[in-house]
């Protein structure tokens, strides 16, 4: 159901026979992890808005293939989620939108006002690691295997510095 004000934006924009409308969205990306992009071409720079044109049939689940295309990043689209964030009252409110539902419905409806509704593009959660190839998991297992190694490294070299300073202050003091 949308409430009366909601019902008007979408007369204004209806642009279809079949009663669908089309606009734009603004997603902005938040990532944590580094995607996976092809080498550049020569004299193609990369993207930098998150802006799409979308119709009010399109899911939030082809808002991310969308968007992942227009970047082209090749990661598996499943690693992604598409949240909405709003802030009221000074608080910042974050919901995972599921995959079926319409992104410029809801944008439609909230209003123009970006701090009552924007789209942010994150992974989805760390424990949902089915949504990974097994050549980045594998290149995931390396990652933390380098960093063990090098944290490893670093407390063994701390520990002989400190053993050759012990010892340089035991050869130079004299017996008691």
């Amino acid at each position: 159901m949308f409430s009366q004000n909601c019902l008007t934006l979408l007369f204004i924009f209806l642009d279809n026979k079949d009663g669908s409308y089309t606009g734009f969205v603004k997603v902005q990306f938040k990532l944590a992890r580094p995607v996976s992009v092809p080498p550049p071409k020569k004299d193609t720079g990369r993207k930098s808005a998150g802006h799409l044109h979308i119709s009010s049939r399109t899911t939030a689940r082809e808002v991310i293939e969308a968007l992942l295309k227009k970047f082209t990043v090749v990661d598996n689209p499943g690693k992604f989620a598409l949240f909405e964030r709003s802030e009221r009252h000074h608080q910042v409110y974050v919901r995972k939108l599921s995959d079926d539902e319409r992104p410029l419905r809801l944008r439609l409806c909230a209003g123009p006002n970006e701090k009552l509704l924007s789209f942010v593009l994150k992974e989805n959660e760390t424990g949902e690691w089915h949504a990974f190839s097994m050549p980045e998991l594998k290149n995931f297992l390396r990652i933390l295997q380098r960093e063990e190694e090098e944290h490893v490294k670093q407390i063994v070299q701390r520990y002989a510095l400190a053993r050759t300073r012990m010892q340089e202050a035991l050869s130079g003091s004299t017996p008691g």
